[in-house]
C-alpha cells in the first residue's frame, strides 16, 4: 500500500468526513463484536457448559481469524479499494452474527465467531488508510485517535445496553441486535463511501497491476527489516492485554470475585467505553513527536503491566474498579504505536507496515485470550483463584514485550531520538 503516493484531488472536506464516519460505523461494530464475550460469557457458560479454556478459545477465535485475514484485506484495499473490500468482507460479519444468534451448539457458535472475525478484519485498516490518504501527515496521530474514539461507540453498546438486553431477553437476542446494527453499518458504507479509483490504485492507473503473490512477497519482505520485530512484539501485546481484560475477563472477574450483577459489570464496561471515546484522541494530541515517541510507548506499556499486577493483588472492590478505570485512561497510548509504525518506514512501505502491524495486533489478541484461558483452567485445577493468575500472566507477558521493544533495534528513520 502506498498511502503517501501523490494523490488525485480529494473530495471536499465535508464529504471526506462523511465517508470516514461511514467507515467508522463498521469499525464500531467490529469493536462491539470483539468485546461482546465479556458480557455474554456467563450466559454462554450456562447454556453450553463452557470451561474457562473453551471460553478463551471462543474469544480468541475472533482475533485469530481477524489477524490472519488482515493480510489479504490489506492487499485487497490496494487492489479493489476500501469500499468494495469492506462491503464484501463485512457481509461475512453479518452472516456470522446471525449464525451465532441461532447457534444450537458450541461448534456453530465458533463458526459464527470465525465469520465475524474475517468480516470485521478490514474495518479499522480501511479507516486508518483513509485518514493516511486524505488527511495531513503531521496530523495522522490526532485523526487516528479521533477515529479510534468514534469507533469506541461500539464498546459503549457492549457495556450496560447489551448487558440489559441479555439480562432481560438472553444472549441470542443480543446477537440479533448486533446483526441489525451491522446491517445498518453495511448499508451506510454502501451508500456513502466512494473513493476516486486513482486514490487506491495508482499503479493500475499507470498500466500496472500487482499480483497477489507479488503483494504477499513484498509484505513478507518487511519481516527482514530489523526494526520490524520490536514493533511487532509490542504490537502483539499492548492491545491484546487490554482487550483480554475488556473483551473477555472483565465480566467474569467482577461477577465471580466481587458479586456484581451482569448489568453491574456492564456499567463498569460502559465506563471503560466512555473513556475509550476520548483517550486515543488525547494521546494523539499529546504525541511528543518522532524522537520521543518510542520512550513514551515503552513507559506506558510498562505502567500498564504494573496495573495488571495491582488488579491481581488488590483485594477491595473499590481499588479494583479504580485500577480498571486507570487502565482505561492509559489504554489510549495505543494510537502512538500506529504513529510510530508510520514514521518507521519510507512512504512506499507505510501502508503495508500498518497492515502487518494490525495483523500482529489481532493475532496477539487471539494468542493471549487463548493462553489466558489455559492459565485460568490450570489455576482452577490447582485450587487457586483463576483471575489472579490470569492478570499476573498478562502482566508478565506485557512487561517482557516492553523490555523487548526497548532492546530491539529502532528504525534509522527515527534519527537519534529513540
Amino acid at each position: 500500500m502506498s498511502p503517501s503516493t501523490p494523490p488525485t484531488p480529494s473530495p471536499p472536506a465535508p464529504r471526506l468526513a462523511l465517508m470516514l464516519l461511514a467507515l467508522l460505523s463498521a469499525f464500531a461494530m467490529s469493536q462491539a463484536f470483539r468485546t461482546v464475550t465479556a458480557i455474554l460469557a456467563p450466559s454462554l457458560q450456562a447454556d453450553f457448559g463452557l470451561t474457562g479454556q473453551a471460553l478463551g478459545a471462543f474469544a480468541g477465535l475472533f482475533g485469530l481469524s481477524f489477524g490472519v485475514a488482515q493480510l489479504l484485506m490489506g492487499i485487497g484495499v490496494d487492489v479493489y479499494g476500501l469500499r468494495r473490500t469492506v462491503l464484501a468482507a463485512f457481509s461475512l460479519a453479518i452472516a456470522g452474527s446471525a449464525l451465532s444468534a441461532l447457534a444450537p451448539s458450541y461448534g456453530w457458535l465458533m463458526a459464527g465467531q470465525l465469520l465475524i472475525g474475517v468480516g470485521c478484519s478490514p474495518a479499522f485498516l480501511a479507516s486508518t488508510l483513509f485518514v493516511a490518504r486524505h488527511f495531513p501527515a503531521e496530523r495522522f496521530a490526532f485523526f487516528s485517535g479521533m477515529s479510534m474514539g468514534v469507533g469506541g461507540l461500539g464498546l459503549i453498546f457492549t457495556g450496560t445496553p447489551l448487558a440489559w438486553v441479555v439480562q432481560h431477553w438472553g444472549w441470542r437476542v443480543g446477537y440479533g441486535v448486533l446483526t441489525g446494527l451491522s446491517l445498518a453499518a453495511w448499508l451506510l458504507v454502501w451508500r456513502v463511501v466512494h473513493e476516486p479509483p486513482a486514490a487506491y490504485a495508482p499503479a493500475r492507473a499507470a498500466g500496472e497491476r500487482e499480483g497477489w503473490l507479488q503483494a504477499l512477497s513484498r509484505m513478507g519482505a518487511l519481516l527482514a527489516v530489523p526494526h520490524t520485530w520490536g514493533i511487532l512484539v509490542l504490537g502483539m501485546s499492548c492491545y491484546a492485554a487490554f482487550l483480554s481484560l475488556r473483551g473477555l475477563w472483565l465480566g467474569p472477574l467482577l461477577i465471580e470475585r466481587f458479586g456484581f450483577t451482569l448489568v453491574g459489570s456492564g456499567n463498569v464496561a460502559l465506563v471503560l467505553s466512555l473513556i475509550a471515546l476520548f483517550t486515543p484522541a488525547a494521546f494523539g494530541r499529546m504525541d511528543p513527536g518522532v524522537r520521543r515517541r518510542r520512550a513514551w510507548i515503552a513507559r506506558a506499556s510498562t505502567l500498564m503491566a504494573a496495573f495488571f499486577v495491582a488488579l491481581a493483588l488488590l483485594p477491595g472492590v473499590a481499588a479494583a474498579v479504580a485500577t480498571i478505570v486507570l487502565m482505561g485512561l492509559l489504554s489510549g497510548y495505543g494510537v502512538l504505536q500506529y504513529a510510530d509504525v508510520r514514521a518507521s518506514y519510507p512512504p512506499e512501505l507505510t501502508g503495508r507496515a500498518l497492515s502487518l502491524f494490525t495483523m500482529a495486533m489481532f493475532l496477539g489478541v487471539a494468542l493471549m485470550q487463548w493462553f489466558t484461558g489455559i492459565v485460568a483452567a490450570w489455576a482452577g485445577a490447582q485450587g487457586w483463584e483463576p483471575y489472579r493468575a490470569v492478570m499476573l500472566a498478562i502482566a508478565a507477558w506485557l512487561a517482557l514485550a516492553s523490555l523487548a521493544f526497548r532492546r530491539l533495534p529502532a528504525s534509522p528513520l527515527l534519527g537519534a531520538g529513540r
